[in-house]
Formats: C-alpha cells, sequence, structure tokens
C-alpha cells in the first residue's frame, strides 16, 4: 500500500490496472481489501479497462485513526477522496462507494462535481432519508468488553465484523456517530452528476434505492434480487448494472 496525508490525516491507498479511474470508497468496518478484491470487483473493472483506486477510509485498515467523531464526517471523507485524486494527478473519475463509502460518494458529489464523472452509491437507499438513525446499539457492540453481552443482534454483526477485520473499534464508535447524524437529504437535488443507486431486494438496512434515486435530479435505481446488505457487495447481478452504467 502507499500512503499520502489528507487534511493531517494518514490515508491508505492501492492502485491496480490501467485505463478510466475508478474511485472505490468501502463501507463501515471493512477495508479496500475486505470490499473490492475477493468480491471479483477489482478484476472486473480491470478488465473492463479501468484504473482502480481504492483508499481504506479514514478510521480504518491502514489509514490514520482518531478517537474523535469530528474527524469523521461525511464532509471529511468525501474531502479525502478529492485529495487522493490530488495526489495522484487524477483531474476527475468515476466514484462507487459501498454503505458509508456511498454516503461519502454523494457528499463528494454534491461537494466537488468536477471532479466526478458518474457516481454509485451501493447499499443505501430510503433509509438515509430518515433523519432518526439512531448509532447507540453499535456503539455499545463496538465498545463492550465482552462481546457475548451484546444483546442486539444487527449491532453485533457489526462488532463480529469489525473484529474479524482487525480494526481499531474506539475508531470505528467515534466513525459510526458521526455518520449516522442526519444526512444532508436537502442537498441531493445538488447533484448534477449521473447517479446510480443500488441496494439488495433484501437490505433492510439500505431500504429500497427508488426513494432515494428521486431525489437526485439524474438518478435511477436498481434492485439486486434476493440479496441482502452484506450479499449485494460480490453479486454478480450488481457487477452488471454498474459495469453497463459506467459505459454508458
Amino acid at each position: 500500500m502507499e500512503f499520502f496525508e489528507s487534511d493531517g490525516m494518514r490515508i491508505a491507498y492501492a492502485v491496480e490496472g490501467e485505463g478510466s479511474p475508478v474511485l472505490l470508497a468501502h463501507g463501515f468496518a471493512s477495508t479496500h481489501v475486505v470490499n473490492w478484491i475477493p468480491t471479483g470487483w477489482v478484476r472486473a473493472l480491470v478488465e473492463a479497462g479501468h484504473r482502480v483506486i481504492m483508499p481504506d477510509m479514514r478510521g480504518h485498515g491502514a489509514s490514520g485513526k482518531s478517537h474523535d467523531k469530528a474527524d469523521y464526517t461525511l464532509s471529511a471523507m468525501a474531502g479525502d477522496l478529492v485529495a487522493l485524486l490530488d495526489h495522484l494527478g487524477e483531474p476527475g473519475a468515476d466514484l462507487m462507494g459501498y454503505s458509508m463509502g456511498a454516503m461519502a460518494a454523494l457528499v463528494a458529489a454534491m461537494e466537488a462535481p468536477e471532479r466526478f464523472d458518474r457516481i454509485v452509491a451501493g447499499g443505501v437507499g430510503a433509509r438515509l432519508l430518515d433523519p432518526k438513525r439512531d448509532p447507540g446499539p453499535v456503539i455499545e457492540a463496538l465498545t463492550a468488553d465482552d462481546p457475548s453481552t451484546v444483546e442486539d443482534k444487527g449491532a453485533l454483526l457489526f462488532r463480529t465484523f469489525a473484529d474479524q477485520n482487525k480494526q481499531d473499534r474506539k475508531a470505528l464508535a467515534a466513525c459510526f456517530e458521526a455518520v449516522r447524524a442526519p444526512f444532508p437529504v436537502e442537498r441531493l437535488g445538488e447533484i448534477s452528476r449521473p447517479v446510480l443507486v443500488v441496494a439488495g431486494e433484501a437490505d433492510s438496512q439500505a431500504g429500497a434505492p427508488g426513494p432515494l434515486a428521486e431525489r437526485i435530479p439524474d438518478g435511477r435505481a436498481f434492485t439486486v434480487p434476493k440479496r441482502d446488505h452484506m450479499k449485494t457487495v460480490g453479486d454478480r447481478v450488481y457487477k452488471e448494472a454498474v459495469l453497463a452504467f459506467l459505459g454508458a
């Protein structure tokens, strides 16, 4: 991996392939490796003629970690994505994020539209429009000394995933509190780039993609049949929809 500084935070990244650049922003408690390599995304994008740029998002993987929630705003994460393009000398790129990464991608499209061509927001949907997204259960699960004491099964999945990926759970707790703040729904109408919103049919965490896509002027929705939040990531149908969108 390689590293650069973004607003005082050390960001790790990897690059694969040659061609039209695609910047990938992974989900919460994941890493660029977990989200994009075993799921087949890197291979699919490289074979389609793309240069694939993959940061570990701040607080995750090999990137810098803070225990202060103020360091994990979606705007800060979006700034890291732009700073990485600057660091690599890329004037622009397509951008795909999943879950937390999709939230950062949408904010990047709001704040730096001139740097991104097409945006894919995966693993998000109608639930992002809800201003009441309580981070408490997941924060409690991440900070519990003994995971067997965690009663909320959904929150326990986050804890298990974080432990599997050998993450700094205090950093993730701070990050989760920040990204669960109300999303700037009122700014979705400012996004001028084409956006594909993707969610699994059984993804109760994201909700249906349609209501979110409808808020974006050039938004469109795609539902991955029979998939939940975790299983959508590597789905073949998801890849086919994204490759068609990027090639349009």
